[in-house]
């Protein structure tokens, strides 16, 4: 009896040292894949993982790639996008920016919900106009509902509130263009509310003039209109 307990204690006594060897190999391998200094800590990339493995918040400079992200998975894309839209949409998709600096959030299914960087990635059914650095918050599906960005536009700067219905438009929009239109935009299509000014010809009044003030349009045509600049 005294012979087995000895051998037990020598086994845990090596487990325990094994434990400890790999517990220092462990904090080797991370020092080595980023380095500190002054207490601050330098990476290329981290990724969280839940309770089951799966990735689900990406951290990095672009964020690294995730084997579970749907939007970098041309097969997923295809199965559960593409047959929502029009037979070229994989070609367009392949042009689409998917990367971000900054921190992306995934769905337990893969799917963005929330990026927050620079730019951030463009939405799953068509590129940005231009770059944004914000805040973005998809659907359960991956689909852009809410973003809040500041766009550099040729020499000057758009910053935008944007809110999206469910048939992917948008729905409300607050936008401050410094040499374009700056105010309130609530409705789609041809049923639009808008609030604020534009220059002469903008695509949100549909007028040959400036405009600063108030404009309903409903089916495309203009039904009321109170246009400080033009006097009336």
């Amino acid at each position: 009896m005294s012979t087995s307990a000895e051998r037990l204690n020598r086994t845990v006594r090596w487990l325990q040292v094994y434990a400890a060897l790999l517990t220092i190999a462990v904090a080797v391998l991370f020092v080595r894949s980023g380095t500190a200094t002054d207490g601050v800590l330098r990476a290329r990339g981290l990724i969280i993982e839940d309770e089951v493995g799966r990735e689900r918040i990406l951290i990095g400079a672009p964020v690294p790639e995730a084997a579970n992200r749907v939007r970098t998975n041309e097969a997923r894309v295809r199965e559960v996008w593409a047959p929502r839209f029009p037979e070229a949409y994989m070609d367009y998709y392949q042009d689409y920016s998917h990367d971000t600096n900054g921190m992306l959030i995934l769905s337990e299914d893969g799917f963005d919900r929330l990026a927050v960087g620079d730019p951030t990635p463009d939405p799953n059914i068509g590129r940005r106009i231009a770059p944004s650095t914000g805040m973005v918050i998809n659907d359960t599906e991956g689909f852009e509902r809410m973003g809040y960005g500041v766009k550099p536009m040729d020499g000057r700067y758009r910053v935008s509130l944007g809110l999206d219905t469910d048939r992917i438009e948008e729905g409300l929009i607050l936008m401050l263009d410094d040499d374009g239109p700056r105010g309130v935009l609530v409705g789609t299509a041809g049923d639009r509310i808008f609030l604020g000014s534009a220059p002469a010809g903008h695509g949100w009044t549909g007028l040959a003039e400036e405009f600063q003030g108030l404009l309903v349009r409903q089916d495309g045509e203009t039904v009321y209109q109170m246009n400080l600049a033009a006097g009336n």
